[in-house]
């Protein structure tokens, strides 16, 4: 797959220069964390006023005036992103709840982010998964909306090939090649990886291939154990559409939640598959 010069390079060459007063940063994040509390005050930051009042500054002006800010994103991948990533951790469940009802607030449908969760067993497990969805549960109790999250699709067919067919159509043959690696280990974890990876989750039509690519990757940064499998999905988000720059804005999204090495660590992994598809 090929890529224009505008997300070729990234990555700027040189630092930037701070240029903005911090009263200017301040109302940028403020404004952008209206948006996910859809105007309400954000009672997670209220309860920290008292004791570290600075990191409310922080969590404002940096991490809603500087980051979520940012252009190469949309509302809906971003809190996509969070949500995934915070899923994955499964360490920060107020954090979860909050995020699940911003990204209520900016757009995204109670369907994408149950099936975000359900993908989010595949990368974290499903203790992940199920308490991610206990959270939403929650979430949406206390946020009714008129679309429905509850969908039971039908899988009919076989589902080896259904999925041996989804496989390479996300990851080419690179997929295929690590299904072929564990055949003198363990082939039975490479037909659950093809039957139910691919085959019955991959398959589902609640997220677009996208979308379920970018929370792969937020996923897999956040967890900090899996850098291979990193690398797979960020070649795998190129060859469905994304773009270099929505990876480098994931990647960089994750520095408020998952920290900086995490964050640092996924673009070592972005640096050297661009470098393969240039």
């Amino acid at each position: 797959m090929t890529h224009d010069d505008s997300t070729a390079s990234p990555v700027p060459t040189t630092l930037p220069t701070p240029s903005e007063s911090e009263e200017a940063r301040y109302a940028r994040g403020l404004a952008a964390l209206h948006q996910v509390t859809g105007g309400e005050s954000s009672a997670i930051l209220d309860a920290i006023s008292d004791i570290a009042p600075d990191l409310a500054r922080f969590t404002v002006a940096f991490g809603y005036g500087d980051i979520w800010s940012r252009p190469g994103l949309t509302p809906r991948q971003r809190q996509i992103a969070t949500v995934a990533a915070l899923a994955a951790l499964g360490n920060a469940a107020p954090q979860l709840r909050f995020h699940i009802a911003g990204a209520l607030n900016v757009g995204c449908t109670r369907r994408e982010i149950v099936e975000t969760f359900i993908h989010t067993s595949v990368y974290a497990g499903f203790p992940a998964a199920l308490n991610a969805l206990a959270a939403a549960r929650e979430v949406f109790a206390a946020h009714p909306a008129d679309d429905d999250p509850v969908v039971k699709e039908a899988v009919d067919g076989d589902r080896y090939q259904r999925g041996l067919d989804a496989l390479r159509a996300v990851d080419g043959p690179e997929g295929v090649h690590v299904v072929a690696s564990l055949d003198d280990i363990a082939p039975d974890l490479g037909r659950y990886l093809v039957e139910y990876v691919f085959g019955d989750v991959y398959t589902r039509t609640g997220l677009d291939l996208p979308t379920r690519e970018l929370a792969s990757i937020a996923m897999c940064t956040a967890l900090g154990t899996a850098a291979p499998q990193l690398r797979v999905h960020i070649r795998a988000f190129l060859n469905v559409g994304g773009t270099r720059t929505e990876v480098v804005e994931t990647l960089t999204q994750m520095a408020g939640y998952a920290g900086f090495p995490a964050a640092l660590n996924g673009l070592t992994a972005a640096r050297e598959i661009f470098a393969e598809t240039s």
